[in-house]
Order: C-alpha cells, then structure tokens, then sequence
C-alpha cells in the first residue's frame, strides 16, 4: 500500500528559514544566502520523508512567505501598485506584496479556513491579467529529482484559489470571482504541462474550499474546472485533496464524478463523517487517499483504530484503491520530537511531531500491506494506555468546578451603556482616547536577559530590575506620546500564550516545537494535556508595578480562554468546550486578582475567537454559544467601574459580529487596515455597537509608517458610522516584531490624528 503526505513544515527544525529571512529583510544577508538556505531545507526535508519509506512525497509546498502568495506569483496576479511590468516575479516584488515596502501597503492577510496560518489574500478584478510568472512548482520537481526522489507537485487548486481571493477596489459591486475561472486555467494547465515534461506522475491540487457549504453554482466551476486541466494529460495523474473537515454530501458527489480525477484526498480525522459517504457512494476507478495521521495536532496516533477504519475502506472500494495519507499538510505541526528536551518520557511517548508522524503513515500503510511492525505497534498501544490512565490528566476539583458552571450564562447585570459612563467618572478619557493593543518592541537585550535567567546566568533580582527598566522606558515613551490608556510592553512574556501556559497546571511545553503563523513569524503552541487550574497569581506583580510608575490608566493584560485553546495543542480525549471553560475560571481568577490590585482597565486578548469557528455551518451556533460563554466566564465578577477591553486581530469578523457583541466587553479593539476596513460594513448594514470600538488605524505587519492624515481618514470613515464617544483610536495589533524606529513614528502621527480629529469635531 503507499504512503503520502499532504505536505510539510518549511520553517525548518530549527526555524532556519525564519532567521534567513529575516536577514535578508534587514539587509544582512543577500538574496543567494537565502536561497542556499531554502535549497539545502528543501533538500532535508525531501530526504527525510525519503528514508522514512513515504512512497508519495510531495513538492513546492516550501514557500518564502505563503502558497497562496506563490499562486499569485504563479499567475502573475501582482496588483498593479507594486509597480511589476511582467516577466517572472522576483523577490522584491514578491515581498513587498507580503509586507509592503517603503510607499505601497501590504496584501490583506488573514487566517487559512480555521487554522492559526495566515495568507495573503490576492486580489483580483475583471481587468486582471493571468500570465505563466513562475516556475517554482516545476524548479522544485526538478531539483527533488536530481537528488533522485521522485515527488508529487502540489498547487492549491483554482477554484479555492479564487473563492479564497477578493475583488480589488475597481471592481464592479457584485463582481464574480469564479468569472475568472477560464482566464486562470490555461495557466495551470501550462504549469502542468511542464510538471509532465518534467516527468512527474502525480499532480496535487487542493481545494480545500469544498468542505465549506458551497451552492450548487460552485460546485458547477469544478466540473468546468477539472475537465479542462485533465483533458490530453496523458501519463499524469491529478490528485484532488481537500482537508479540515467532513465534505457535504453534494460536494462529495461531485467530486467522485470528475472524470479526469485520479485520486481524491479527504480528512477522515477532522471528517469522519466523510467515511459514511465514502461507503454510501463508492469511488469508482479512483483512488482515496485517506487522510487518517492528523496533521493538525501532536497526539500520537491510535494506530489500532486507525487500522480498523483502513480495514474498512479497504473492503469498500478494495485493496488497491485506497492510500495512507495526513489530514492535511503537517504545515500545521511542530516539525521533530527527536532533539526535544523539555519533555519528559512518558509525556514524549503520547505525542508525535511532523517527523514522526511521517512513521506513523509508513506503519499503518505496512500494516494494511500485511507487513505489520509488531514493536512499533506495541510501543503506540502501551503509551495510549499510559495517556488514558495517567493521574496527570486528571484533576477532580477542576471537573466539578467545570460542571458547576453550566446553571449560568455569566452576564454582568448592568448594560455596557452604564458601566462605560461609570468607568468615565474615573478615567475621565477624553474624546477617540488614544492607546496600543500591549507589546510593545522586544528587543534583543530584552530577549537576552529572559534567556539568562531561565539559563541561571543571572539572578531574579537582576531579571526584575532589567524588566522593571524596560517598563519604566516604555510607560515614559506613551507618556510623551501623549498616549491616553497604557501599557507596560509585555517585556517579560515570551509569548501571548506561553507566557499564560507557563503558569497553568495541565499544560506543558516543547523546546522547538515552532509551527509557523505567517512569513517569519513562528509560534510555539503550548500542549494542554491535562484539566487546567491557575495556583497563583500570573500577572498582577508587573501590572501593579507599571500602574505605580504612572497616572495614567494602566491596561492589565489577559490572553483570554478561547484564544488560549485555539492556539494550543489541545487534548483530544475531551470536548474542546469543557477544556475553554476550564481555562476561563483560571483567567477569572486572574481578572479579579488584577482588579483587587487597583487596575481599573482589563484587557482580556480573544484573537483566536473566529479562527476556532467551525467550517460547516450546522456546527458554528454551537461554538459560539460556548466560546462566548467562556469570555464572559472570565468578566462576570468585575465591578461595574472595571473598564473589560478585548482584542481581535487578522480574521473575518462580519459574520460573527453578533457573537462579538455578545461577548459584553466595554471596549474592543480589532483589525481593520489591513483588511480594505472590512469592518466598516457592518455598521453600514445597520448593526447596533453601543460599547467602545478601537478598528485599527495602521497595519503593524509592514515597515510602512502611515501618516498622519492616512489615519485620520480611516478614523473619518469609521465616524460616519458610529458615534465619536465610542470610538478609540489605535493600532491593529501588538508592537512586538517591529523596531523603535518604526514604532515611535507611527505612534506620533497615531496621537496626532486623533488630536486632529478631536479638534475637528469641537468646531
């Protein structure tokens, strides 16, 4: 039986490719050290998946920034500000799409279906022109068979591509994006077309859009779409992959129709249900790549059940037509268990990281062969039981507690309306008050000194002077900002989530398990293997510090329950709901320890609230029943006088503004720059915010500084559609990757348009 795998982490186990990058983006390295160190991780990972006896290794799912940028690239779609005049899509180009430049801003990015990966979002219109701009796909074919492994070329696929994609500003109202289907097929038959000059056997394409609720008008591009890129092949296979969740029943039909398809690819971890279709309707001379290794979390696989389900298959469609397969790309797992030294033994032997998951689908692929690792096997069955019935996992108190929450849905009595003129009576801010989301630059001697004193090279007592320091010149710079709500910049957090997991019991922690959320930027996701409790205080010493250093209003800074689940490797032996609301009573305890220590201002971070968002809509009401639940868990015991903030950051937000409201906070603050003001639509449309709203006036993944008139119209637009005693001014995001030099800047023309606005609207 073979073997295959959706893709594979590209940052590298040693996150070699974000420290290149970010070289050459500071100019300290040139464009041919980078790509050496791309070729030589490229080369790696190939090489791997090779000794690992993977059978069906894929290729080009490496990128420099993202792969729907590089489809972009592929099609030559660069939008026309970028100033690119044809021919193949370089570098600069490349990036300054990705990041923006000095004068033109980056390409809208936001999250990949609900996961925490971003891409960038192309941008399309009727006068678009599609043209042949890149031979990535075919150079990477080539380079793997020069080392003499054959591979299978991947493409995201041209339906999701464009249903993924956004109408460009010029475009008409209503504009069509699938009306771009025919311009954009004769590209992909082209690239094929060299794969197969090339000589490759297999062509991937994924369309991951299928397990959403598409109409029947879309399930219509895939026909037209498929018989054409699958007519005169000849020799080449295409392989239709789709991953994250059940496909519906329609798209499901569809598919297995499409005559010029080989093989389809399907999630049976994340779709299980997908496997009652598979059985009602059989594949007829196609072949299932069964997605059975999840490549979304680090759980060691259940190989025996696992086996079953290949069994299964197995007898419905026969031996021959069935292949072990990933979820989806291990993109979405740390890379390697291997140098892992923070772990234990026993928690080492429940888990499996990208590499060894690429065992686990050679094993259950031999297994189904008849050529069973009975050591491999018995190693998996002993730490599946070891997981099950360890008393690390288990915490009654925390269980009882959990249940007890369920007789209440932990609204504060008092309308946002009023809590907001109680607060004022204190804070006394004055109008589109001015602040930052939290953290601000982490510099390297900031970084230097966490290092050292988890390494014992330097005492705590040097540790907290250093981070007292960098707090003291953080609040001194907003205060000469003239900046209304503060911060203490985060200098002692490592991470947003971390940072919390550190502190809580059940979680732990790998050394480099890095999993990449965009560009260079790598997160390192907690493992939540246990019921969660808080034993102490996690913040309130630095919060009381930075509030004595200062009279302006100090922010207390929360990552909050659901964005801690969606960011973590969560357990998968229970509901994620019960696992939210157990981190939720461990920051409401933290909530109400910074509120009896004399912060007045609490933000409690949700940026991970919409990616959680199921993908099938039979399944959204039902998480964001208890998601929101779980953030009022945190505030249902403040005062009235307690001003409650929350952050979004980088995701559709319009169709969950109504969860939003229902969350209760007196203030959020949310992405909107970056995303053409999305946002804006809503309150358009008539949706009633009666709570402090900050929509972001500059993008804080680009170098770019705006100025100070660029903000100010933002803000303008936002005045059109709601009234000024809600509305904040403020950036989209977290200071923490940029540089000072950008920051103070972009900070100063942030104040000056909000002091501009303000005298506007005195007139």
């Amino acid at each position: 039986m073979a073997s295959h795998v959706v893709g594979y982490p590209r940052m590298g186990p040693k996150r070699e490719l974000k420290f290149a990058l970010e070289s050459f983006w500071d100019g300290k390295s040139s464009a041919a050290n980078l790509e050496a160190v791309a070729k030589d991780l490229r080369a790696s990972i190939w090489k791997q998946m090779a000794d690992a006896g993977v059978t069906l290794i894929p290729s080009n799912t490496f990128s420099y920034y993202d792969q729907v940028l590089d489809t972009t690239a592929l099609l030559g779609a660069v939008p026309p500000r970028y100033g690119w005049t044809g021919g193949n899509v370089g570098l600069d180009t490349y990036f300054s799409m990705a990041r923006g430049n000095a004068t033109k801003p980056a390409m809208e990015m936001t999250k990949w279906f609900d996961t925490n990966y971003h891409f960038i979002v192309p941008e399309l219109g009727p006068e678009t022109k599609f043209s042949y701009s890149s031979q990535k796909a075919v150079n990477e074919y080539r380079e793997a068979k020069q080392l003499g492994i054959e591979t299978v070329p991947v493409l995201v696929g041209p339906v999701t591509y464009l249903q993924l994609s956004k109408a460009e500003k010029s475009a008409p109202k209503g504009f069509d994006l699938l009306s771009l289907l025919d311009s954009i097929l004769p590209v992909y038959k082209e690239v094929i077309r060299e794969l197969k000059k090339a000589g490759a056997k297999w062509v991937q394409l994924d369309e991951p859009i299928l397990v959403l609720d598409l109409e029947a008008s879309k399930l219509e591009a895939f026909k037209k779409a498929y018989s054409f890129l699958g007519a005169d092949l000849g020799g080449v296979k295409l392989l239709l992959e789709t991953y994250f969740a059940d496909i519906p029943a329609a798209a499901y039909k569809t598919i297995i129709g499409l005559e010029h398809v080989s093989a389809i690819g399907v999630d049976l971890v994340r779709g299980a249900k997908t496997l009652n279709l598979i059985k009602e309707f059989r594949l007829s001379g196609k072949t299932l790549f069964a997605g059975l290794v999840d490549g979304r979390n680090i759980w060691a696989n259940d190989l025996v059940v696992s086996v079953t389900v290949i069994e299964e298959l197995q007898q419905a469609l026969g031996k021959e037509n069935v292949v072990v397969s990933t979820s989806c790309s291990l993109l979405h797992s740390a890379v390697d268990l291997k140098d892992e030294t923070k772990l234990d033994a026993e928690l080492k032997s429940w888990l499996a990281f990208a590499a060894q998951k690429l065992l686990e689908v050679v094993a259950l692929a031999s297994a189904a062969a008849g050529k069973k690792d009975e050591e491999f096997f018995a190693a998996n069955a002993s730490a599946q039981a070891s997981r099950r019935s360890s008393p690390r996992v288990h915490n009654k108190a925390v269980q009882e507690a959990t249940a007890a929450l369920k007789t209440s849905d932990h609204r504060r009595a008092t309308p946002v309306g009023t809590r907001l003129e109680e607060q004022q009576k204190h804070l006394n801010l004055p109008i589109l008050p001015t602040t930052t989301i939290g953290s601000f630059p982490q510099t390297p001697e900031i970084r230097r000194v966490r290092r050292e004193v988890k390494s014992k090279k330097i005492s705590e007592e040097d540790y907290e002077k250093a981070i007292k320091a960098e707090i003291d010149s953080v609040v001194k710079l907003q205060e000469d900002l003239d900046i209304d709500v503060l911060v203490h910049g985060e200098p002692e957090r490592n991470d947003m989530v971390e940072y919390f997991g550190e502190q809580l019991e059940g979680f732990c922690f790998s050394a480099n398990g890095w999993v990449q959320s965009y560009g260079s930027r790598c997160v390192k996701p907690p493992i939540i293997f246990g019921d969660v409790s808080r034993p102490k205080a996690m913040t309130v010493f630095w919060s009381q510090y930075a509030q004595s250093v200062t009279k302006h209003p100090m922010k207390g800074m929360l990552t909050g329950p659901v964005t801690i689940l969606n960011w973590s490797f969560v357990r998968n032996d229970q509901p994620r709901s019960e696992t939210c609301y157990q981190i939720a009573l461990a920051i409401k305890d933290e909530v109400e320890d910074l509120e009896a220590g004399g912060i007045t201002v609490i933000q409690i971070d949700e940026a991970a609230l919409r990616e959680g968002l199921p993908l099938r809509k039979s399944e959204q009401a039902d998480y964001q029943n208890w998601a929101v639940h779980g953030f009022r868990i945190t505030t249902c015991g403040v005062k009235d006088s307690t001003q409650i903030h929350t952050h979004m950051c980088y995701s559709n937000f319009n169709d969950i503004i109504h969860s939003i409201i229902d969350m209760d906070a007196d203030v959020i603050t949310i992405e909107n720059s970056r995303s053409d003001e999305k946002l804006l639509s809503v309150f358009r449309e008539g949706v009633q915010y009666g709570a402090g709203i900050g929509p972001g006036v500059y993008d804080i993944h680009s170098p770019r500084i705006p100025s100070t008139e660029e903000m100010a119209e933002r803000a303008r637009k936002m005045l059109a559609v709601l009234e000024s005693k809600v509305l904040w001014i403020n950036p989209d995001c977290g200071l923490k990757t940029r540089k000072y030099a950008e920051v103070v800047p972009a900070l100063t023309n942030m104040v000056n348009a909000a002091k501009q606005l303000r005298a506007e609207l005195a007139k």
